[in-house]
C-alpha cells in the first residue's frame, strides 16, 4: 500500500483546503520518510504527503504515513495532567506544578527510603533526539538512578549488542542505496512489505533495474517470502545453526575472502573450528532447511560480487538474538562484505528514533556512544554538564526486561514510563499487570491517557506528539532528519523536553546543569559532544538537515565546509573498526537450544509480528479509521490441515493457551503458516503477549517473543466475540 508523487503511483487526494505545508519526518517506523503536513486556514492538520526530492522515500508514503495527520486530533488525547492517591480511585485533573511537584517529591522519598536505584525510568524510541539527550541528562545527572532504559530493549537490543561484539561499536554500517549495488540479498526474519513498506519499495526499484537473488529466511510464508527467489522456512530460533552451516560450506569450498579476513579481522581460526560442527547434513536436522539448499545459498552469497544481509525482529527477538546478529556479521566478514557498495550487515531498525535513543539517551551509557564503564567518558561528560563524575554509576544498570522482575522482588519501588505501554508490548502481560500493582509510585507520560498502562499510574503527564514540537530523528541508515513543529501541543499538554526541563528544576543537580529550552540549543550541545566520535554530527544544523532532506552521520565540520553529503557507509577503509587494533572480531557461536518448543500438551509454535496497518500497541493507529478498518480486531493465522484435525472452521473463535495465560481470537485459515505453527499480530491489548514466554537473550536482555508453545481449542462464538470486544475496548 504505497502512495507516491510521480506518474507511476500518484497520490489522489481530495481538496482539503491546505494553505501551508510543513516539513517533517514520519513518526512511525525507522525508515525515516520525509513527509509534509498540510494545514488549513485555521491551522489544523488536514493532509499528509511525501517529499518528492527526499533521498529516503522519494515522495512515497505508506498507509500509516498518508493518514498521519489524523493523529493530532485522535481520541484519547489528554487535556491536563491527571493525579490520584491510589490506582483504585479515579483520576482528577490537576495543574502542571502540582503534578511535577508530586512526581519530584515521590522520586526523592523513594530514593531516600530505599536507595538511589530504587526508582527506575523506561523511555521509548518515539521522542525526538534532543528530548532523549535532555532526559538522559536529567536521569543520569540529576535524578541519579542507574536503572534507566528504553523500550528499544524489546526490539533493537540484540542488534546493538551484536554490532558491538563484532565491530566494537553500535551503528549500522550500510544504507538503502546498497540495494542498488548488491548482487545477492538475504533477509533474516524480516517482512519488509508490512514492517517497512518504503524500504521494500526501494528494494523493488533496485530489482527493476537489475535482477539479483533475494533469499528470505522466515518460518512463515510472509508477503516478502512469496516475493523471494528462495524461501527458507527455518525452524524457529535456529538461525545461528543456518549461519554456521553457510560459513562451513564457504570455508569447505574455499569461497572465503582471505585477503579481507587477514587485513580486517581477528578470531578466524576459532570460528573455522566451531563451524566444522555444522556441516549441511547435521545442520539440516536442526534448522529444517535441506542440505542442498544450504549449499546453494552459501555459494550464491559467497560468489556474489557484493552481498548483503538485512534483518529485523525475527533475529532480534530471540534467546539467540545477539548471536544471530553476530552470525550475520561473521558471514559478511568472512566474505568481505562490509563497507563496500552492496555489501553490508544492515539491521532494519524498528521505531522512528530507536537510533536516537541508542546514540544520545544515555540509557546504556553516556551520550555519543560513551560508556559508563570508562572513567574518561564519565570524566568528560561530568565536566561538560558541570556535575561530579563520581555521581555517575560505574556500570550500566538494569534493562527494561530486568526492571520488572526487580519490581517483583521489591528492589524497585517507583517507575516513570515515557511513551511506552508495557501492558501490551511486554511478554507475559499477566505477570506485568501484577508487577505494576506492586509499585508505590508510577508516572505515565504519554500523548494518550487511554493507553492501557495508565490504569496503574498515580500521575499521568500529557505530552505532545511528534510534530507538535521540533527536533531530529535518526533512521535505520544513520540519517538524521528534521521534524518541524506543525502546531502547538494539544490543550495543556507539553513537549517531552519541556516536561523534562521543568522536572529538572526540582532536583539539586538540575539547577546546576544547564537545560536549554530551545531544541536548536540542545542540538548544539550534542554537536560539541559528538566531535571525533563515530556518530559525529558536528557539521549539521537543523536548517542544513532540512535543506538536504536528512544527513547520514558521521558528518563533520570539515564535511560541512566542503558542502559534502553525509557518510553512506562505515568501515570502508582497512582496519577501521572500533576495537583498539582496528580489527573486527569473528566470534564462534555454539548453538544451545534453550527455546520453549511444542510438546504433547502445547503442540503449536506461536509466532507474532506486525501488520502494515498498525503501529506497536495501536495507541495511534487504533484510532485512525483508514488504518483500523482493515485490521480492527486480533486474529490468528492457522493451517487448514491443523484446523481440520481440531474441527476448527475459518473465522470461528478459539481459545489459545500457553503456560502463562490464554487469549481468545478469530481464526483465519491460510497456508502462510506450517501445520505446527500459528501466527498472531502483536499490536492488540490482552492478546498474544498474554501467551509469550519472554526468555531473555543473555547478551542483550531482549525477550524471545517468537518462540513459545501453545494449545488451541474451539470456544462458543458468541461468548468469544463478546469477551474479545470487552477486553479490547478503550
Amino acid at each position: 500500500m504505497l502512495f507516491g508523487r510521480n506518474k507511476k503511483n500518484p497520490i489522489k487526494m481530495a481538496d482539503k483546503g491546505v494553505v501551508n505545508w510543513t516539513y517533517s519526518t514520519c513518526g512511525y517506523c525507522s525508515t525515516g520518510c520525509s513527509i509534509e503536513i498540510g494545514t488549513n486556514a485555521e491551522g489544523q492538520p488536514v493532509a499528509s504527503r511525501g517529499v518528492g526530492n527526499a533521498d529516503v522515500n522519494r515522495g512515497k508514503l505508506c498507509l500509516k504515513g498518508i493518514f498521519e495527520y489524523e493523529v493530532f486530533e485522535a481520541s484519547g488525547r489528554a487535556s491536563n495532567p491527571l493525579i490520584r492517591d491510589t490506582i483504585h480511585k479515579p483520576y482528577s485533573p490537576t495543574n502542571w506544578d502540582t503534578a511535577l511537584d508530586k512526581t519530584a517529591s515521590e522520586i526523592k522519598r523513594i530514593q531516600a527510603t530505599y536507595g538511589r536505584d530504587s526508582f527506575a525510568v523506561v523511555s521509548t524510541g518515539q521522542i525526538l533526539t534532543e528530548e532523549f539527550y535532555t532526559l538522559g541528562k536529567l536521569v543520569r545527572g540529576a535524578i541519579g538512578t542507574n536503572n534507566y532504559d528504553g523500550n528499544t530493549t524489546l526490539c533493537m537490543a540484540s542488534a546493538v549488542s551484536g554490532y558491538k561484539r563484532s565491530f566494537g561499536s553500535d551503528g549500522p554500517p550500510g544504507c538503502y542505496e546498497d540495494f542498488e549495488h548488491t548482487d545477492c540479498l538475504i533477509a533474516w526474519g524480516s517482512n519488509l512489505p508490512e514492517q517497512h513498506p518504503i524500504i521494500y519499495w526501494r528494494l523493488k526499484e533496485a530489482l527493476e533495474k537489475r535482477k539479483f537473488p533475494v533469499i528470505v529466511v522466515d518460518p512463515r510464508v510472509t508477503i516478502f517470502a512469496q516475493f523471494a527467489d528462495i524461501h527458507l522456512p527455518i525452524t524457529p530460533g535456529t538461525d545461528v545453526v543456518l549461519q554456521n552451516a553457510l560459513i562451513h560450506v564457504i570455508l569447505k569450498e574455499g569461497l572465503e575472502d582471505r585477503d579481507y579476513i587477514n587485513a580486517n579481522t581477528n578470531g578466524f581460526e576459532a570460528l573455522a573450528k566451531e563451524v566444522e560442527n555444522y556441516d549441511p547434513t547435521t545442520a539440516a536436522k536442526l534448522c529444517g532447511i535441506d542440505e542442498d539448499t544450504i549449499r546453494t545459498v552459501a555459494r550464491l552469497y559467497a560468489k556474489a560480487g557484493s552481498a548483503m544481509s538485512i534483518w529485523t525482529m525475527g533475529i532480534n527477538q530471540s534467546t539467540h538474538g545477539s548471536d544471530g546478529v553476530v552470525g550475520i556479521n561473521n558471514l559478511n566478514l568472512v566474505t568481505g562484505n562490509i563497507g563496500k557498495p552492496g555489501g553490508t550487515s544492515l539491521s532494519i531498525t524498528g521505531q522512528c528514533n530507536a537510533m536516537g535513543t541508542r546514540e544520545w539517551s544515555s540509557c546504556s551509557g553516556l551520550p555519543g556512544y560513551r560508556a559508563l564503564e570508562k572513567p574518561e567518558d564519565r570524566e568528560e561528560i561530568g565536566k561538560f554538564w558541570g556535575v561530579d563524575p563520581e555521581f555517575f554509576p560505574k556500570k550500566r544498570g538494569l534493562t527494561e526486561t530486568d526492571i520488572f522482575p526487580a519490581i517483583e522482588t521489591g528492589e524497585i519501588k517507583g517507575l516513570w514510563l515515557v511513551a511506552t505501554n508495557p501492558m501490551t508490548s511486554m511478554a507475559n502481560t499477566p505477570r506485568i499487570r501484577k508487577t505494576l500493582e506492586k509499585l508505590e509510585f508510577l508516572v505515565v507520560q504519554d500523548a494518550y491517557y487511554d493507553v492501557e498502562t495508565s490504569q496503574y499510574a498515580h500521575i499521568f503527564l500529557p505530552a505532545g506528539i511528534w510534530a507538535e514540537k521540533e527536533g531530529v530523528f535518526t533512521n535505520t541508515e544513520r540519517r538524521v532528519n528534521l521534524t518541524r513543529q506543525v502546531k502547538q501541543p494539544y490543550a495543556d499538554s507539553k513537549s517531552d523536553m519541556q516536561i523534562f526541563n521543568e522536572l529538572a528544576k526540582r532536583f539539586e543537580n538540575g539547577n546546576i546543569i544547564k537545560f536549554p529550552e530551545k531544541p536548536e540549543d540542545v542540538f548544539e550541545e550534542m554537536k560539541q559532544l559528538s566531535k571525533g566520535r563515530l556518530c559525529d554530527i558536528s557539521g549539521m544544523s537543523h536548517d542544513l538537515i532540512e535543506q538536504q532532506r536528512g544527513i547520514q552521520w558521521p558528518y563533520t565540520e570539515a564535511q560541512a565546509t566542503q558542502d559534502a553529503k553525509g557518510t553512506q557507509r562505515l568501515y570502508t577503509k582497512p582496519a577501521t573498526y572500533c576495537y583498539p587494533d582496528g580489527r573486527a572480531k569473528l566470534i564462534p557461536l555454539p548453538f544451545i537450544n534453550n527455546n520453549e518448543v511444542p510438546d504433547e500438551q502445547y503442540p503449536f509454535w506461536l509466532n507474532s509480528g506486525r501488520l502494515v496497518e498498525h503501529w506497536h500497541t495501536r495507541s495511534k493507529t487504533g484510532k485512525i479509521g483508514n488504518n483500523n478498518k482493515f485490521s480492527p480486531i486480533p486474529f490468528m493465522e492457522m493451517s487448514p490441515d491443523a484446523a481440520e484435525d481440531l474441527g476448527i472452521k475459518h473465522q470461528s473463535y478459539v481459545r489459545v493457551t500457553s503456560r502463562r495465560g490464554d487469549a481468545v481470537v478469530m481464526v483465519m485459515l491460510t497456508h502462510r503458516v506450517p501445520k505446527n505453527m500459528v501466527f498472531i499480530p502483536f499490536h492488540f491489548f490482552d492478546c498474544v503477549n498474554r501467551l509469550t514466554l519472554g526468555l531473555l537473550d543473555p547478551h542483550s536482555r531482549q525477550p524471545a517473543f517468537k518462540q513459545s508453545a501453545v494449545a488451541i481449542e474451539h470456544v462458543d462464538q458468541e461468548f468469544a466475540a463478546q469477551l474479545s470486544k470487552e477486553s479490547r475496548t478503550y
